[in-house]
């Protein structure tokens, strides 16, 4: 049998963006084949079927933020200033034409994690993953004395995902970009203070 080439990575990123805007419940396999260029035999042999490869689009989203976070945080002068830009760029992205204001995997949590455990298992490593980020700089800026040690890296993060996941949430229903960067210069003045 002949294997199917393909840009996985790439066809990942287009169903993403597909899951994203459409959910789950609402995306065909044509509509994955519009957006992937895969027939669905395609998708069935590379994924097993369309849950396979929300997973799968999943795991790639947390690569994706992965990286983009660390370029964000290394690039920055300052933890503080790190942050800042990590919340202009959800502030950007939420407000984006381009863009949807769930991020895929609150989009997925919302509609499918409890109704399977595969899809709620890797929701959990992704939020698990972008809170430890969160912990290691926050750190950082703990013991480099940029923010005070009052609170420990744990706890910010913890406020910092749940404020990131509120401003997602929010922007769904009031997307003006002056009262989303509002909140998201309270939510990083609470952060560090």
């Amino acid at each position: 049998m002949r294997s199917a080439e393909f840009d996985k990575e790439q066809v990942l990123r287009n169903a993403i963006a597909l899951f994203a805007s459409k959910g789950f419940a609402n995306t065909s396999m044509q509509d994955l084949k519009k957006a992937t260029g895969l027939h669905p035999g395609s998708i069935y042999c590379a994924f097993e079927n369309k849950q396979g490869l929300l997973v799968s689009a999943l795991e790639q989203y947390r690569k994706d933020r992965s990286v983009e976070f660390q370029q964000l945080f290394q690039q920055a002068q300052s933890v503080k200033a790190g942050l800042k830009a990590y919340l202009d760029k959800t502030i950007q992205d939420v407000t984006s034409v381009d863009n949807h204001c769930a991020c895929l995997s609150q989009k997925a949590m919302s509609e499918m994690s409890q109704l399977n455990e595969a899809v709620e298992q890797v929701i959990s490593q992704n939020i698990a993953a972008w809170q430890a980020g969160f912990v290691q700089i926050l750190q950082t800026a703990i013991d480099n004395g940029e923010i005070s040690s009052k609170r420990n890296a744990s706890q910010r993060a913890s406020y910092l995902v749940m404020g990131l996941s509120g401003i997602r949430v929010f922007a769904q229903s009031n997307n003006d970009v002056k009262v989303l960067n509002e909140l998201a210069e309270q939510l990083l003045e609470d952060v560090c203070r």
